[in-house]
Order: structure tokens, then C-alpha cells, then sequence
């Protein structure tokens, strides 16, 4: 590992007396919820959240897409997130005209791929159901994106994910470590998703695992690992399969791109990176360095590959992007142990357990 790897977490390590007082606060915030003493507000139609107690990449927009696929061709839908790192404040609701500078990449991505789904953001989701609700009065099930700490709002169903490398039973709080929650906010959870695992995971490992998660009766515990799909461009959506020939150079401005630079190392010869932090959003500047760089690749057969997060964020540059190679690659989950119609059905079981979650006809 690098200098600045070990560098990076010694100056993690002397913040340690800054997690210990964000452990104490968020301990105090969830007991106050747990006594009462703060309120949480029900809604009467099924609410999923979909979350973790860590921040960082563990999949919640994958995962968020994967419930959407599920759902809304059953149920009319909604999703309500934050909208991090937008360049607005308060509710919005996304329409044909709505920018990812508006809403956020990952909201965007949402309305980009399920237009038939109401997105909104809104950084209050106590007041934001209200006016998504008086917005889209036909709304039957709402989506809530990384929602698991605001508890002002109690979810019908919760899911969290954590992720194979990083779990969040041997994680501490930020800013030495990741976590944003206590552990034993894991028990509030429906569902708890331990993602980006090995595609061989084996049973021992799972059943390892599953002793750390030590699961109560009510909850089930899933392992997905990463599946990414084939590449299509930016402009035309025109798909390709990688060559292992290819040079290929990865933008991407996403947490952990590490699953990624793995999928490449397996499908192609070389490749060469230009990375940007979480939600980066991209300048003028930032396109031209990137074709710059392209451009100054020695192959006959050369890409750039991006994310479906960071595709979102180049948008604005449509025009200048018409005669670019620039491909974005597509990812989805896929559980592991052959359980993914075990998940399907428990989410499906939530709603129609549920008295106003009718389907659409």
C-alpha cells in the first residue's frame, strides 16, 4: 500500500477523539427516539427505506434501482432523496427539464432510467412527503434513498446494506472510521444486505458472516455481489462489449471504485484512470483534460468508461460529446446463494400486507 494510504488513515487515527464524541451524540439521538423523548412520524401508505450505517459506496442506488424494476409496473411509486452535493435547496420534484445540478446525479439517474417514477429530493423528508403526496396524489409506495438515520420519519420496511470489505460490526465512527449510525441501529432494520461480495462466496464464510450479523427472528440477511452489464454510449446508447485489446480510460467520481477497477483488470489488457471525489461535479476544465488525456493514448482501439452516476453529471456537455467514445457501464445486484426471489418476495409480502398499498391494474 501506498505513503499516502497509511498517511491518510494515521490522520483518521488521531480524530479519534472526535468519533468518540459523534458516538456519544448519535448514541443520545437514537435513545431519545427509542424513549420517546424525540418523535417519529408514520405515514399511511408503505414506506421503504433503503439505507446503511456507514457512509461510503455499500450500493444504495443499485439497490434503490433494483426495487424500483420490482415495483413500478405493480405499484405507482415514488422516490424521495436528499439530493446530495445539488446546487438547489428544499423539495423538488424532477420533470423533462430538470438538470442532475438540481436534483443530484443519483436522483437524476432514478428519473433517467424509470421516467414513469416520481422523483423528488428534498432535504426535510418530513415535509417533502406531504408535497410529493400533493404533487403525485396517486402515489401508493414510496422509496426512500439513504433514509436510515433521519428518524424523524418511521419507515414501514427498512434495508440496509454494508458492504463485504468494510461491515459495519468492525467499523468505528467518522472520522476515524465510517460509521454514521451505532451497530445496534442494525436491529431496526428489515433487512440487512451485505453487498460487493466475492461472486464465490462460499457457505462458510456466509455462515462466518452471519454469526457477526447475529440476526434477530424478524430479520433476513442477503449477500449480492457486483454485476455490471454491457457499456452503451453516452449519446446514442449503442451498445459494445469490452475487448481485451482495448485501452480504456475510467472517469469516474464515485466512493469506491475499486469494484470496477477489478472488472476491468479482468476484461482488458490496460487501462488508465482519471479519478474524481464522490458526486464531483464536472467543469469545462475537467472535459477537456479527459479527452486530452484520451487523446494522448497509443491504441488503435481506445475508450473512456464511466459510471451510470457520472454519466448524469456529463449531460450539460451533450453537443461536445456527439463525436466522443464515452461509455457508460451499467451495474445491478445479484444475490448470491440463488435468494434473490427470497428478497423479491419479502419486499412484495411488505405491501401487500399492507392495507392502502393497492397495485396498479
Amino acid at each position: 500500500m501506498s505513503f499516502n494510504f497509511y498517511l491518510f488513515r494515521g490522520i483518521r487515527f488521531l480524530l479519534l477523539p472526535v468519533s468518540i464524541l459523534a458516538g456519544l451524540y448519535i448514541r443520545l439521538r437514537n435513545l431519545f427516539y427509542d424513549k420517546g423523548l424525540l418523535k417519529s412520524i408514520e405515514f399511511n401508505l408503505p414506506v421503504i427505506c433503503i439505507g446503511n450505517l456507514s457512509v461510503g459506496g455499500t450500493g444504495k442506488s443499485p439497490m434503490t434501482e433494483y426495487i424500483l424494476d420490482l415495483l413500478s409496473k405493480r405499484y405507482e411509486i415514488a422516490v424521495l432523496s436528499r439530493g446530495y452535493k445539488r446546487k438547489t435547496s428544499g423539495y423538488l420534484l424532477a420533470n423533462e427539464g430538470t438538470t442532475a445540478l438540481e436534483i443530484g446525479d443519483e436522483p437524476m439517474q432514478f428519473y433517467k432510467k424509470f421516467p414513469q417514477v416520481a422523483v423528488a429530493v428534498g432535504e426535510e423528508r418530513i415535509e417533502a412527503i406531504p408535497q410529493l403526496l400533493h404533487d403525485r396524489p396517486d402515489t401508493k409506495v414510496i422509496l426512500l434513498d439513504d433514509a436510515f438515520q433521519h428518524r424523524a420519519i418511521r419507515a414501514g420496511f427498512n434495508i440496509i446494506l454494508t458492504d463485504f470489505s468494510n461491515p459495519y460490526w468492525h467499523d468505528t465512527y467518522l472520522p476515524t472510521g465510517d460509521l454514521r449510525d451505532n451497530r445496534s441501529s442494525a436491529a431496526r432494520a428489515d433487512i440487512i444486505i451485505v453487498t460487493k461480495c466475492p461472486e464465490d462466496l462460499g457457505s462458510g464464510k456466509k455462515q462466518e458472516m452471519l454469526k457477526s450479523i447475529k440476526p434477530q427472528k424478524h430479520q433476513k440477511v442477503f449477500f449480492t455481489s457486483i454485476e455490471y452489464g454491457f457499456p452503451y454510449h453516452i449519446s446514442n446508447r449503442q451498445h459494445i462489449t469490452l475487448q481485451k485489446e482495448q485501452e480504456v480510460l475510467l472517469v469516474c467520481g464515485i466512493a469506491n471504485p475499486l469494484p470496477l477497477k477489478n472488472y476491468l483488470e479482468q476484461h482488458v489488457d490496460s487501462y488508465f484512470e482519471k479519478n474524481y471525489n464522490d458526486h464531483h461535479i464536472f467543469s469545462i476544465d475537467d472535459f477537456k483534460d479527459i479527452v486530452e488525456k484520451f487523446n494522448s493514448l497509443d491504441a488503435a482501439q481506445k475508450i473512456i468508461l464511466t459510471t451510470e452516476k457520472d454519466a448524469v453529471r456529463f449531460e450539460k456537455f451533450k453537443e461536445l460529446l456527439e463525436g466522443v467514445p464515452m461509455y457508460v457501464i451499467p451495474i445491478r445486484h445479484r444475490f448470491l446463494f440463488e435468494e434473490g426471489a427470497h428478497f423479491e418476495m419479502a419486499v412484495l409480502n411488505f405491501l401487500q400486507n399492507f392495507p392502502n398499498a393497492a397495485a396498479t391494474d
